[in-house]
């Protein structure tokens, strides 16, 4: 009986968490969905009864967002992609321990984890490059997260050696290797990666703002920093004391519409995720 009553203490204290963190969640989207008048008149809302779509017609029949909306999409699908070859082919060599030099390679990799050359060193090789006002500059300096690197190694050096040998039997290189026998048994590994690096580059903010001066190319949470701004500066014109102005459902919506996308990636990954995530953590 006790363990019952412990359970249902438990899977309460659950429940209302999961509430307390889905109640922000549930405003912004009840305000992005609501009538003016409505949203308006009541201080919070969490069930609009008046529906409109204004605020997602507005920023839809904008060409603007449209197009930061497809840019970050290519972002994170390309970028993601180069992170996982680069990730990938550098981690399985160093998986091996009879690399030469393995050791001076991995403390360089953590070397970089703890030091960096820092912002201005970073703009000036981006522009050294030509890489100013490309998309590449966005995706190419991340191409490896090196604590991602070093799990994922750690990964690798954990599958048997018999598979590798029995590869090799068959007449198998090393690329055949990685590609035919060692990635098909690291989908859990490769999965939870290709999420976290889905989320970096769907998110990527500072350094689009550092590298992209043409607005034409600006991703999505860039310019939804442009809609806040223009909203805040219209609520403040009024000086906070007449009617909201609509600018404040706009800034609703437009974080709606440019969250989902990565979050209906999760169900499709959430199958490894809880397997892969500590993948490759316990052994060095």
């Amino acid at each position: 009986m006790s363990y019952r009553i412990i359970d249902a203490a438990v899977y309460g204290a659950l429940f209302v968490l999961a509430l307390i963190a889905a109640i922000p969640f549930l405003y912004i989207i009840a305000g992005s969905f609501a009538a003016p008048d409505e949203y308006l008149n009541k201080t919070f809302l969490l069930f609009p009864t008046q529906f409109s779509w204004e605020a997602y017609t507005f920023i839809f029949s904008s060409g603007t967002f449209v197009s930061s909306l497809l840019i970050s999409i290519y972002i994170t699908v390309v970028g993601t992609a180069v992170n996982l070859f680069f990730t990938v082919t550098m981690a399985y060599p160093l998986a091996r321990r009879d690399l030469r030099h393995r050791r001076a390679i991995l403390l360089g990799v953590l070397f970089t984890m703890l030091f960096s050359g820092g912002i201005i060193p970073l703009f000036l090789v981006i522009k050294g490059v030509g890489l100013l006002d490309s998309l590449w500059s966005l995706m190419l300096p991340v191409a490896i997260s090196p604590f991602y690197l070093i799990i994922l190694k750690n990964f690798f050096q954990q599958l048997p050696d018999g598979i590798e040998e029995s590869a090799k039997i068959d007449g198998c290189n090393e690329l055949q290797t990685l590609f035919r026998i060692v990635l098909p048994l690291s989908l859990p590994a490769i999965a939870t990666f290709s999420l976290f690096y889905a989320v970096m580059h769907w998110n990527t903010f500072f350094h689009a703002i550092m590298f992209i001066n043409d607005s034409t190319k600006w991703p999505i949470q860039v310019l939804l920093r442009q809609v806040v701004i223009i909203s805040s500066g219209v609520f403040e014109s009024t000086g906070g004391n007449d009617v909201v102005p609509p600018g404040q459902t706009i800034k609703m919506a437009v974080i709606v519409v440019s969250t989902i996308p990565i979050m209906l990636v999760y169900p499709f990954l959430q199958k490894h995720f809880a397997q892969g995530v500590l993948l490759g953590s316990v052994k060095g």
